[in-house]
């Protein structure tokens, strides 16, 4: 019995001394390198990444802004397939039926863009009294047509949206109405939408900035006040997001047209951008569609990146 005891003491000190290290005494930290510290070079932790690809472009003809876990890619499983041309971005003018935009997808994009609160209305044109009132007194004059169209972008999501058109099936009808439906449940639920009227405001950056629920007749110019309340709230909200994205490189770019995006440069190489903007979206153009200053600003930070100072 004691020669089995003497056994297993010796086999504990085996063990123990194999655990320690240096003279910390601690186990031995393998890290994320999988590499046991005493076979690491430069006594490193982890090791030295390896860049992907082999042909890597000089400093001076790349820029390189955005660390890639900062990137939010517009399809995430393949960031730099069919990338659009800026151009056609900015030129692009989505087909609309009126001033009230039907996509939510557009809405914003256009908000985060020209920078204005969207104004999302909640109606029921169909079955709601108040929801007609609403717009024959305030959303169809001719003095919130003009104020709204400088100030603010709207969103109209109708609980009695139709399908129309003659050149598609009824099937197809029936398949489109059912997606109008599940997409006009989805923004109720999201913006927590219990009637009819409803408004949400939401600033360029996507936060609700104000609430209106219900509407009596007469009270127009009360209703369009709130209304203004919550847009002079978004302007100067939208000034602060405005400028925390700058300070992470968004900046505004504009083409030879005068064309406006507030975007991040991501990515340079020989005289070709790649720019994300602050919701997703990215695009790819070339330096000789950008305007002078833009111009001067790109020669400005390729002499600094050449001199290893950025």
């Amino acid at each position: 019995m004691m020669r089995r005891f003497l056994h297993c003491l010796l086999a504990l000190a085996t063990l123990a001394s194999c655990a320690k290290t240096g003279t910390g005494g601690g186990p031995a930290a393998i890290g994320p390198s999988g590499v046991p510290p005493q076979l690491r070079a430069s006594g490193e932790d982890s090791g030295t990444p390896v860049a992907p690809g082999g042909n890597a472009v000089s400093a001076d003809r790349r820029i390189d802004l955005t660390p890639e876990e900062d990137i939010v890619f517009t399809d995430p499983d393949n960031p730099d397939a069919g990338l659009p041309e800026l151009s056609a971005l900015l030129s692009a003018a989505p087909k609309r039926r009126g001033p009230w935009e039907e996509s939510e997808t557009i809405a914003k994009r256009r908000a985060v863009r020209e920078g204005k609160p969207l104004l999302i209305w909640f109606t029921d044109s169909a079955r709601s009294p108040m929801c007609k009132a609403l717009n024959e007194e305030l959303f169809s004059t001719s003095a919130f047509e003009a104020w709204a169209s400088e100030k603010i972008i709207r969103l109209r999501v109708d609980a009695s949206a139709r399908v129309e058109g003659d050149d598609i099936s009824l099937d197809e009808k029936e398949t489109r109405l059912a997606d109008v439906r599940h997409y006009v449940t989805r923004l109720k639920k999201q913006y927590r939408i219990l009637g009819h009227p409803s408004l949400v405001m939401l600033n360029p950056g996507g936060e609700v900035i104000g609430r209106y629920r219900g509407y009596k007749r007469g009270d127009a110019d009360y209703f369009w006040g709130l209304i203004k309340q919550g847009e002079a709230a978004s302007a100067s909200a939208y000034q602060e997001w405005r400028a925390a994205l700058e300070k992470k490189g968004y900046r505004e770019w504009s083409d030879r047209k005068d064309r406006k995006v507030f975007a991040k440069l991501t990515g340079y190489a020989d005289g070709s951008l790649t720019l994300i903007e602050p919701d997703g979206t990215r695009s790819r153009t070339h330096e000789n569609q950008l305007s002078d200053k833009d111009r001067e600003w790109i020669a400005r930070r390729k002499a600094v990146s050449a001199q290893g100072a950025w």
